[in-house]
């Protein structure tokens, strides 16, 4: 082990990565042991590693690396989605680099290259999170397309297709212009922008006077798409339209004007224009009334032949021009500044465009009933639980799922059509083959459909396919580790991975699919915003382990997240991590630095004592934590224990007093081994958190055989042991005692080498005999003495009602400690008045529960005690 002063992450990082790997510490068989199983939620294999892949991914290590401390079968399974929008995009721009069109392109030749580049890119996230720690079983490494996970797939679309879950149809769609593909409701995000209202007018047909009504809409390019004006029939401003028409500005088409409820009076005009293809609550009110259907934009958001006007124009140029025309044409009235939400691809952050297309869709509300049922039931449960709710809403409000995908990377639909343009579904040409010639249907020149399957469609079968329980329902590694423990993800994939993958695992399995699902919060800047590339307020998290390591990183990570919480993230939180593995480091350093001598006694019995009681105190709590999924509660209680308990407190209690010129620091052989054992239990809490340093020291010699298990990634997690509560109690008091000992001493300017003389006035009961070992050490006290009066001409201060004097002599300065005592009385006069006020509010009495006010009451008792004792020490001051 390096003797340096500070711990140097890495050197010991890459070390004991490589040496886990090599004897196989993440592997996982099938075993006698009780399972723990983790699948992760798989990256896109376009990604590379961001902030919130680090949360997710060290929340799922901490798991993992705590159940296999435990003594369970410990299975962390990897892998990769094939994301088939954002990677077909990927490959598209590298073929433009190359001079290449896609459309140039056969399928097989494009998936050549969308092979090529997922060989080449598709591993670097998962090399990134070895970087981290993570302890995956990386032999079981899976990725979305792979023969088998495809096998699934196709497997279930024809399973669900054969029970009536799945059909074909013309709908109203999420169309993405710049993947060219449609996209589910779970995959657009809404966003309020800044637009414009534009008011149009319309000339009415037939009057005479070349009267017009004027229609409000933001999106002026759709006006060509138009089949009615609507006005809703108890508007009295209109009833002079009723059974009229009018003119399409620009291109002169009469549209008739129609009456319906729907429409709002008081939003713009009152008057809706009406625009079936391009909008999902016009095509509704358009199918009511029987309106014709006109599409105007090609499938990259382009103005087609039907637009009439601007053919071949982009939408939002289109939409610029069509104003200007307007204006010159006299037909628009006005523009007005106006805030919206609407809709973007999750994928390419491009402006969504209802669109109506023939596409697949699953029906889902069948499906979703067991699904939500497990949840309620608290079969299946969301942490935290305020999830639930949002939860439900979805699985009650379900909508069919838009399942294809008119892109080549992916999963080919397994529908085949003949000359006639019929179909049926088999998994290949032979069996579609057969399948037609058994509906008695001409098998001439069939082909495959097109369109692939949404990527979600083989994400949602994840934690089934991953362990082959398609391929062989029965196996023994299905049999073993599925149902899973725990999923780790975010709550905005809650609905469109989490909800199907339940409804997955009741469908082809008959059972959930995990019992916990912890939802991480959204990791954002110290202002709030979200991280993301477009504001770069995003660290690049290798840059932060490389400063901080990747102990320091994980415990920065983990400080400030809160489960469903969102968390506020500053690289000091990275600086505070890495400074708790130096501190670590140094009191390692320290005990190596002592020596065991057999002729010097055994003195430090009741330090030893508590911090055995105070370990298991600590272990209790954490552990409870754990069982919550309070994980930074768990993180904060371990980092209190080290660094305070055990570095702060306990260290300094047992170290020897330092002998100059001693290589090794002579200490008592009993004190000498308790800590080092103390210390290695320490290790084992610490290590799911930070477990590089925590394995670099285990193998150091000073532990040798005195630990029982070789890598510390395999120790055995520590039993909670007999609790002295009387004896924390006792500490904690003391603790206090010697802060304020210290506290004197840096108000006085006076040196801690300086000896003082303390005295007592015990009016608390509590027995100070037994800690007077430490409070003189500690506190390089000279004397301990105990007094029934307050003692003149002596610095005072309080530890709960007792009261303790340091005798200062002609030190002391009178006038500055009159003042003190004067401004503490003062402050807990006020205090006191603050209490006394609400004890006396009729209202707060009549409304506080009980142990309110019972608190309110201990509270005036203890601050009238404080008040008379100050107040007796300031009488006591020499005048």
């Amino acid at each position: 082990m390096s003797t340096s002063k500070t711990y140097q992450p890495k050197q010991a990082e890459d070390k004991w990565y490589s040496y886990w790997l090599n004897n196989g510490f993440f592997r996982s068989v099938p075993d006698e042991r009780e399972p723990y199983t983790i699948v992760i939620p798989p990256p896109n294999v376009t990604g590379v590693l961001h902030m919130g892949h680090m949360l997710n991914n060290t929340i799922q290590d901490v798991l993992i690396r705590r159940a296999r401390m435990k003594g369970k079968n410990a299975c962390w399974v990897p892998g990769t989605d094939h994301a088939s929008i954002a990677t077909e995009a990927k490959v598209v721009a590298m073929l433009k680099e190359r001079g290449i069109n896609k459309k140039d392109l056969s399928r097989g030749e494009f998936l050549s290259y969308a092979w090529e580049w997922k060989e080449k890119y598709g591993g670097i996230i998962l090399e990134q999170l070895k970087k981290l720690g993570a302890s995956c079983d990386w032999e079981r490494t899976r990725f979305t397309m792979d023969d088998d996970l495809s096998d699934a797939v196709i497997d279930t679309f024809i399973h669900l297709y054969k029970k009536g879950l799945i059909y074909r149809g013309v709908r109203m769609v999420n169309w993405d212009p710049q993947g060219k593909t449609a996209v589910s409701d779970e995959e657009v995000i809404r966003k309020e922008v800044n637009q414009k209202l534009y008011y149009i007018n319309y000339k009415i047909v037939g009057s005479q006077s070349g009267r017009y009504i004027t229609i409000a809409t933001t999106r002026p390019e759709t006006i060509m798409a138009d089949a009615a004006i609507c006005i809703n029939p108890n508007d009295e401003r209109y009833t002079h339209l009723h059974g009229k028409k009018v003119m399409i500005p620009l291109i002169g088409r009469e549209i008739p004007v129609i009456l319906d409820e729907y429409v709002t009076m008081d939003f713009g005009t009152g008057c809706l224009k009406v625009t079936p293809a391009h909008d999902l609550n016009d095509y509704e009110l358009g199918q009511k009334h029987n309106l014709p259907v006109i599409d105007i934009l090609n499938d990259d958001g382009t103005l087609n032949a039907n637009a009439q006007i601007l053919v071949g124009e982009e939408r939002f140029a289109a939409r610029k021009k069509i104003a200007a025309l307007l204006d010159t044409a006299g037909s628009l009235e006005k523009v007005e500044d106006y805030k919206s939400q609407i809709g973007f691809s999750e994928r390419t952050d491009a402006v969504i465009e209802p669109k109506l297309s023939m596409q697949w869709f699953c029906k889902m509300e069948e499906m979703a009933k067991p699904a939500l049922d497990y949840v309620l039931k608290g079969d299946i449960k969301l942490i935290p639980d305020k999830f639930i709710n949002t939860y439900r809403h979805w699985m009650e409000n379900v909508k069919d799922w838009c399942i294809s995908r008119q892109l080549w990377w992916g999963q080919q639909i397994p529908a085949w059509y003949n000359g006639d343009g019929k179909f049926v579904i088999a998994k290949t040409q032979a069996e579609a083959v057969q399948e037609f010639k058994n509906a008695g249907l001409s098998f001439e020149n069939i082909r495959q459909d097109e369109d692939v399957l949404d990527t979600w469609f083989s994400s949602w079968l994840w934690p089934i396919s991953v362990f082959d329980g398609f391929k062989d329902p029965n196996n023994a590694d299905i049999s073993y580790y599925y149902p899973t423990n725990d999923l780790v993800t975010a709550p905005e994939i809650l609905f469109f991975w989490v909800a199907r993958m339940i409804m997955a695992g009741h469908e082809f399995r008959g059972e959930l699919p995990f019992r916990n699902v912890y939802l991480t919060g959204i990791v954002r800047d110290k202002l709030g915003r979200k991280m993301s590339k477009q504001l770069g307020n995003s660290p690049d998290p290798i840059d932060l382990m490389n400063e901080f390591g990747a102990d320091g990183v994980r415990v920065g990570m983990l400080l400030c997240s809160p489960a469903g919480n969102d968390l506020m993230f500053d690289e000091s939180y990275c600086k505070q991590g890495s400074a708790f593995a130096n501190k670590v480091w140094n009191a390692f350093n320290l005990i190596k630095g002592w020596e065991p001598d057999d002729s010097l006694p055994a003195t430090n019995q009741v330090a030893i004592a508590w911090f055995k009681s105070r370990f298991s105190q600590a272990l209790g709590e954490i552990e409870n934590n754990f069982a919550q999924y309070r994980l930074s509660e768990a993180l904060m209680d371990t980092y209190k224990l080290v660094w305070d308990d055990f570095c702060a407190w306990y260290l300094e209690m047992v170290k020897p007093a330092y002998q100059a010129g001693v290589e090794k620091q002579k200490i008592d052989r009993e004190t000498y081994e308790t800590t080092i054992g103390l210390f290695a239990d320490v290790f084992k809490i610490l290590h799911p958190f930070m477990p590089f340093i925590t394995e670099e020291l285990w193998h150091d010699e000073l532990f040798g055989e005195r630990i029982t298990a070789d890598c510390c990634i395999v120790a055995q997690l520590p039993a909670i042991g007999e609790i002295d509560t009387q004896l924390t109690a006792g500490v904690e008091v003391v603790k206090q005692l010697v802060t304020e000992i210290r506290n004197t001493r840096s108000s006085k300017g006076m040196s801690p080498k300086e000896s003082l003389a303390l005295m007592v006035k015990a009016n608390s009961g509590i027995n100070y005999d037994p800690f007077k070992a430490i409070i003189t050490k500690l506190g390089n006290i000279s004397e301990i003495t105990f007094v029934t009066d307050a003692v003149a001409g002596a610095s005072s201060f309080l530890v709960g009602t007792d009261e303790f004097y340091i005798p200062l002599g002609s030190n002391i300065d009178v006038a500055a400690e009159r003042e003190r005592l004067e401004k503490e009385i003062a402050y807990l006069q006020g205090l006191l008045r603050s209490i006394e006020g609400k004890l006396s509010n009729e209202r707060f009495m009549q409304n506080a529960k009980p142990e309110i006010v019972q608190n309110e009451l201990k509270k005036k008792a203890d601050t009238e005690a404080k008040i008379k004792i100050l107040t007796d020490n300031l009488n006591g001051l020499a005048n």
